[in-house]
């Protein structure tokens, strides 16, 4: 199976550009509510994942830091703790299935790197398991006609 069956375009996956402020990103992913979003540089390159939890220890680390003081803070100086690593568009499934397990989504780039899209673990998920329900009911009919 090729891993593009899968890809959610780079046009409808929520991005942040690596020059956002931190009060941008906080936004951002409030308003879509996702807890980890990929981050892609001027040049549309894959950098990282920002998650929830790299906004939460830079803020506890911190103190005195308002709200309006994030909308001067470039999003850069988050350290990002989680690596999501990318696939290329042409990788196996095997790859995919291998970095899906500890990551909500993988990041998808072309053979130069740069970001096309995502797939989410959910879609993976919900292809092998109705792989496997209409697998066990064509064992079934196989079964019944016997």
């Amino acid at each position: 199976m090729n891993i593009a069956f899968f890809l959610l375009p780079k046009q409808e996956v929520v991005c942040l550009p690596s020059n956002a402020t931190l009060r941008q990103t906080l936004e951002r992913m409030e308003r879509h509510r996702y807890t980890a979003v990929p981050v892609l540089g001027e040049d549309g390159k894959y950098v990282g994942t920002v998650t929830e939890g790299d906004l939460l220890w830079y803020l506890k680390n911190r103190e005195g830091l308002s709200f309006e003081q994030t909308a001067r803070i470039p999003l850069s100086e988050v350290p990002l703790r989680t690596t999501n690593k990318p696939v290329q568009i042409d990788a196996n499934m095997e790859d995919l299935i291998s970095l899906a397990k500890g990551q909500n989504f993988v990041p998808v780039v072309d053979d130069t790197s740069a970001f096309i899209g995502i797939v989410r673990r959910s879609d993976i998920i919900d292809y092998c398991a109705g792989s496997l329900i209409g697998h066990g009911t064509d064992d079934k009919k196989v079964k019944r006609e016997a």
